[in-house]
């Protein structure tokens, strides 16, 4: 007989807060051990998040799914498809519904907070199910956390943090994040508040984002492990190559603010910074390019009027995003640079936007109704019950290049303006432009990731393409796992993983 496989081990990594930097640590330690001839696996239990991706069809989830974006990177640092068992729970925060809850990669319902509090008990079942079944296929299971792992106020029915690592018996490292300042309090005061037991599953304790001499902070991580009784595990210098990695969090996007310097000859497209945001990972093939700068706006500054084109993204809320860019007074910027003979681009709910009307029959995203669009595409939108998820590889037909994508929306649209597609991808329309192909919009996520159609798309607006996109994401999760293994004990760290019971 052939020897017994051993039994998966876990791992998870909580925060002192949020964006201290698991994510990007969990990616880089699953591509490094995936490197070193482990299966690796990503599992977060719980995320919120509008920036999602989509997941194949599986038996899981057969029409196809939907995860954290974050995930979906783990996932490709492991060099496996990303699947709905890496994050059961997706919170995706809409208007005045609440958040839409995703189970499994299906739409469950929407619930506010108080709502959502209540459910998470009998949610968590299908949470450990998930983990038990991905942890059948790997040797390791990385665990995500979320926020913070001393959110006390919330303990009695947590199923992200220490809620979860109980339930699954999971040995803990916490991150804690040195640039933001106070790094010996988060750390030490999560002890603190961590009553006995959980203080004793935190086993060790990485300091990210360090800038400087590594010999100046030897005090502070002996005084940390003095304090707290937890090992030091790593103090992390600043990884600069993480700008060229997807983000899945919104504080990403305050680093695209506008220049106060001259303007360059650099081709400037303009983002507004819609309140509910969503798959803002199509601006990351744009930033790619040198030859490109992107902007995105905050709420109460006008669009730039040196704009060459203006990106509407994705959003979780169309009706509600259309008003809040109202109330910007965002509308009569678009409308003037339409008239200066600037380009428009919407891509999901952008594109619904550039429409004449969005119908909200059912309440889904807010109070029965309807909302005047943009009016610079002839086409009319109506919210609907069903959520399209597929991923999109084809050939379009109009540019001659091969594109790669996904569609994640609730809604059809309709008019004459499909007559005139933007995409025409295996012989399919998708989307609209108009006549003199100022505006244009379709509901094609990630089309910019695809190198031969940005190059095509860029060269109509007058300027080069230089970068190899996914290429880049390649390398840049093979320097973060050569980052880690420069400045951690990797070794030692997967010694702490512990058997999945």
């Amino acid at each position: 007989m052939p020897p017994a496989s051993p039994a998966p081990r876990a791992l998870m990594f909580q925060g002192t807060g949020s964006d201290v930097g698991k994510s990007l640590l969990v990616a880089g330690l699953a591509r490094a051990f995936t490197r070193r001839g482990l299966r690796v696996r990503p599992f977060k239990p719980q995320n919120m998040s509008n920036n999602a991706a989509v997941t194949p069809p599986s038996p899981d989830c057969p029409q196809g799914g939907e995860i954290g974006r974050a995930q979906a990177l783990q996932a490709r640092a492991c060099g496996v498809p990303p699947s709905v068992l890496m994050n059961p729970i997706l919170l995706k925060p809409q208007s005045d519904v609440g958040s839409q809850v995703v189970v499994c990669g299906t739409v469950l319902g929407n619930a506010k907070a108080a709502d959502y509090h209540r459910l998470k008990p009998s949610l968590l079942p299908r949470v450990l199910d998930s983990f038990h079944r991905l942890a059948s296929e790997a040797d390791l299971v990385l665990v995500e956390g979320a926020g913070s792992a001393a959110e006390v106020n919330l303990r009695a029915a947590d199923i992200a943090n220490m809620g979860f690592a109980e339930a699954a018996d999971l040995p803990v490292i916490l991150i804690g994040d040195i640039d933001r300042g106070g790094v010996l309090a988060q750390v030490v005061g999560t002890h603190v508040l961590l009553p006995p037991a959980e203080q004793q599953r935190i086993k060790g304790f990485v300091i990210n984002k360090f800038r400087g001499d590594p010999a100046l902070f030897a005090d502070g991580m002996a005084l940390m492990t003095e304090r707290t009784g937890w090992a030091a595990c790593g103090l992390l210098p600043w990884f600069p190559d993480a700008a060229r990695l997807p983000p899945e969090d919104g504080m990403a996007l305050d680093s695209l603010r506008p220049s106060s310097g001259p303007r360059t000859d650099r081709l400037r497209v303009v983002v507004p910074r819609l309140s509910r945001i969503a798959n803002f990972d199509d601006l990351d093939p744009l930033r790619a390019e040198p030859s490109v700068e992107v902007s995105v706006i905050p709420a109460g500054q006008p669009l730039p009027l040196d704009a060459d084109v203006i990106l509407l993204p994705g959003s979780k809320a169309t009706r509600a995003d259309l008003a809040f860019l109202r109330l910007q007074g965002w509308d009569i910027d678009l409308l003037a640079h339409h008239r200066r003979g600037g380009r428009i681009v919407g891509l999901c709910a952008g594109y619904q936007m550039l429409g004449e009307t969005v119908f909200d029959p059912d309440g889904l995203e807010g109070r029965a109704g309807e909302t005047a669009g943009l009016g610079l595409l002839p086409l009319s939108t109506t919210i609907t019950r069903h959520k399209t998820l597929t991923e999109t590889s084809a050939h379009d037909e109009l540019s001659g290049c091969r594109i790669q994508g996904y569609e994640m929306h609730m809604g059809q649209t309709i008019g004459p303006g499909l007559a005139s597609p933007w995409l025409r991808l295996d012989g399919r329309p998708e989307g609209s432009i108009s006549p003199d192909g100022q505006v244009m919009g379709c509901y094609i996520h990630g089309l910019f990731a695809s190198d031969a159609y940005r190059a095509h798309l860029l060269a109509q607006w007058g300027s080069p393409s230089t970068a190899a996109y996914e290429q880049g994401v390649e390398a840049a999760l093979d320097a973060l796992a050569d980052h880690l293994e420069r400045h951690m004990d990797l070794s030692a760290l997967l010694a702490l993983a512990t058997p999945v019971s």
